[in-house]
């Protein structure tokens, strides 16, 4: 991102304004009176504000003009709808009102595309989230923003995470003099346990051992999906006779196993 900060879009950011809080409630005077002039200058007073945000979203591999421009429309929308009256500092309601923008366009423009429903339901749910947050001073719970909506919970987490964009397993969540911490080092891995490694092994090694004809028919029966009449067939022999091997390879098999298996797990087992 740091190669975006002398000019995004044409703007040279080195040269924006930095207006005074008496310059901003000068100019938003002359907004409220349809000033076009002033609303610009106002823009051009704020840019450095979107530019500081859409620095949270350099993970999301957009390009960084198209997410400047997407927070130019936000800054715009912040403008035109902001109520001096309401003793808020203008930043502290255009900051969500940006994000929202460059979400809403992340999630539009999101290469897994997501139901027109299942979107209308996470919107509603952003936005009930979002009063109950408020109302309450907390983080609301997925109940509470179901109830809010009238919805199930189900259909709430489900929308939730229809919206949520996609994160690379090599993005660095940690750095450390150099040494990275990835997102795929904390995700556990089930399948690749060193004790299922251990057991493939075994089941490899059963295999090996068998006599040829029994390999062969175990090779194709469980590793081919064929059926034991196509196994029949191509070593021309009956069916009856591939039930019978393959049930004593099975035999042979699971006897090994047992024998190899630790004493131990044995035991247990």
């Amino acid at each position: 991102m740091a190669g975006y900060k002398v000019e995004i879009c044409g703007v040279n950011t080195a040269k924006l304004p930095l207006l005074t809080e008496e310059e901003k409630k000068i100019l938003f005077e002359r907004i409220k009176k349809g000033d076009r002039e002033a609303r610009e200058i106002y823009i051009k007073g704020n840019l450095r504000l979107v530019l500081s945000i859409i620095q949270r979203f350099a993970s999301s591999n957009e390009n960084a003009d198209d997410l400047f421009q997407i927070g130019c429309i936000g800054l715009m929308k912040a403008i035109d709808n902001f109520d001096t009256t309401q003793m808020v500092k203008f930043s502290t309601y255009a900051v969500p009102m940006i994000i929202g923008e460059i979400r809403r366009y992340l999630r539009d423009n999101n290469t897994i595309r997501v139901s027109r429903s299942l979107r209308d339901i996470a919107y509603k749910a952003v936005s009930a989230r979002e009063s109950l947050r408020r109302e309450n001073d907390r983080e609301p719970t997925m109940e509470e923003v179901a109830k809010a909506i009238s919805l199930p919970v189900e259909d709430v987490v489900n929308a939730f995470d229809a919206i949520q964009t996609p994160v690379s397993l090599f993005e660095p969540v940690f750095s450390d003099n150099g040494d990275a911490l990835y997102i795929m080092d904390q995700v556990s891995d089930r399948k690749n346990l060193e004790e299922n490694w251990v057991e493939e092994i075994s089941l490899k090694e059963a295999i090996r051992r068998l006599p040829e004809r029994e390999h062969r028919i175990i090779q194709m029966r469980f590793y081919q999906g064929k059926t034991q009449m196509e196994v029949a067939e191509e070593i021309h022999i009956s069916q009856a006779q591939v039930s019978r091997l393959e049930k004593s390879a099975i035999q042979s098999m699971r006897t090994y196993l047992s024998d190899a298996q630790p004493q131990g797990k044995r035991g247990h087992a």
